[in-house]
């Protein structure tokens, strides 16, 4: 799931409920949010909570950054599962905002991609399964000038794949080429951007 933009007990459960396919009624207090999560949650046998953006719960008051880290806890410990959290540099700060669950983290930070085998393999494997009608081949041209574009940040790499792939089914080549590679422009900030 994706933490959501402004952090709170209620939208937690809201969004987790969501992800999980539950019916929900609109005037439910948190309490019924929160057993109905551990009741679907304990059914289908859930055993990891991956929890994208965690650092949006910095943008909460210190008291309902609280209780959402009270919350992870919870789910963790009453569950039995384990949590795998992601997020820009600031993810560290939000989780250590609790002790006892900072300690159940190892922090691991993504590096940025660099020209070599590993980088040219994730390239191929994203135009492998970008749906387009005709293959993709690029030179190795067209693979540093990818790298040089997206600063080697993964984010960056699919966000411009998935652009030249909607321009080549809207040009109608239905296939990433080195000339679009190499006339196309970044509309990310680049300097806002995180591994």
């Amino acid at each position: 799931m994706e933490m959501t933009s402004r952090p709170g007990e209620r939208r937690f459960y809201a969004k987790l409920l969501t992800l999980l396919g539950a019916p929900q009624r609109p005037r439910a207090d948190i309490a019924q949010m929160e057993q109905a999560a551990l009741r679907i949650m304990e059914a289908i046998g859930v055993q990891v909570l991956v929890i994208d953006e965690v650092h949006n719960i910095l943008a909460g008051s210190y008291r309902e950054q609280r209780i959402v880290l009270n919350t992870l806890r919870f789910l963790s410990n009453r569950l039995q599962i384990s949590l795998v959290c992601f997020g820009v540099n600031e993810a560290r700060e939000a989780i250590s905002g609790d002790v006892q669950l900072a300690r159940r983290f190892q922090q691991f930070t993504l590096s940025r991609w660099a020209a070599n085998d590993q980088f040219e393999t994730l390239v191929v494997s994203i135009l492998r399964n970008t749906p387009l009608r005709k293959p993709s081949v690029l030179t190795a041209k067209s693979l540093r000038r990818i790298l040089q574009i997206t600063e080697g940040i993964t984010a960056n790499i699919f966000y411009m794949i998935n652009s030249l792939a909607i321009d080549a089914v809207e040009n109608g080549h239905e296939r990433i080429t080195d000339e679009a590679i190499e006339s196309w422009e970044p509309e990310f900030d680049t300097e806002a951007a995180y591994a």
